[in-house]
């Protein structure tokens, strides 16, 4: 067992370990920690506590200190700084005429660097723009392109589910999401209803998904010739959370249909069938487009 704290370097930032040795914080308060940047202000959100090792990515960072007044003022004016640099940066984009969005600027708590952070379709030549930047503020400049969702958590809002977005409130870190996600769940395909403030697919999409994931891989897929206590029959609907199967009967020139659950049959000959229903075809090609943004930003984020 190792003690740790938690902390955040942003709001809604992700959190990390530090090794505190003897000193003792309480959440809320702020301590400089030792980071591979250099020294960084952060706030405790997770006080001394005895943590597994195999749940820490060693060697642990240590805290050097509480931060005094003077580190929370320093703080304060690297906030006020950081407002300015925006708008000198977003004055010199346009003076060169780079298709780029600025988004946030972060100056490093011991002013070894400015980090600027920004969203472009495409990859960006801003070699120009560093050395303007650099020769204003005499201190290592670094861009860093970052994708919409980063941008819309930064701004904020609410979804459509009438909430504050998920990304400004409590997620740390994107996962992946993806189209499949939305059919196996049984959501509309409409791009509208599965598609967030970014414009990305929904990040609540995958939350669900390993519970959807377990029950699906225990049911048959719609076409599945089944045993059931009534006779044989084929899977017309499925019902996931509830693991109901509904089942087709042929009498004739009549079909009858019942509902069982999946313990009460049995798969006699299972089909994989990938077709897709009208709602799909209608928007297939908005949802291969979401699809291919999807990999894009995949694909930036991996860079970086």
């Amino acid at each position: 067992m190792k003690k740790i704290v938690g902390v955040r370097f942003k709001r809604l930032g992700k959190i990390y370990f530090f090794d505190p040795k003897w000193l003792e914080v309480k959440k809320g308060e702020y301590i400089v920690v030792e980071t591979s940047q250099g020294e960084e202000i952060a706030e405790v959100v997770v006080p001394n506590r005895m943590i597994e090792e195999e749940k820490i990515v060693a060697p642990l960072k240590k805290v050097l200190r509480l931060a005094s007044p003077r580190d929370l003022k320093h703080a304060e004016e690297c906030r006020k700084k950081e407002k300015e640099a925006f708008e000198l940066c977003e004055q010199k984009i346009k003076e060169h005429n780079l298709e780029m969005t600025l988004t946030d600027v972060e100056y490093k708590f011991d002013n070894s660097k400015i980090l600027f952070y920004f969203t472009a379709d495409g990859r960006i030549d801003f070699r120009e723009l560093v050395k303007d930047l650099a020769s204003i503020y005499k201190t290592r400049i670094e861009l860093r392109q970052i994708g919409v969702r980063d941008e819309v958590k930064r701004i904020g809002g609410n979804g459509v589910c009438g909430r504050e977005l998920c990304c400004c409130t409590f997620l740390s870190d994107f996962e992946t999401v993806s189209i499949k996600m939305a059919k196996e769940q049984n959501i509309s395909l409409n791009p509208s209803k599965i598609s967030g403030n970014c414009g990305r697919l929904m990040c609540c999409l995958k939350y669900e998904q390993e519970v959807y994931e377990e029950k699906l891989a225990k049911l048959p897929n719609i076409g599945a010739i089944v045993k059931t206590p009534d006779g044989n029959g084929e899977v017309d609907n499925i019902e996931i959370l509830k693991e109901i199967v509904r089942v087709k009967f042929k009498n004739g020139d009549i079909f009858n249909y019942k509902k069982y659950n999946v313990n009460d049959i049995k798969v006699i000959k299972d089909v994989v069938k990938e077709q897709a229903n009208s709602e799909e075809k209608e928007y297939q090609e908005e949802l291969n487009e979401l699809e291919k943004l999807e990999e894009i930003e995949k694909n930036q984020k991996e860079e970086i």
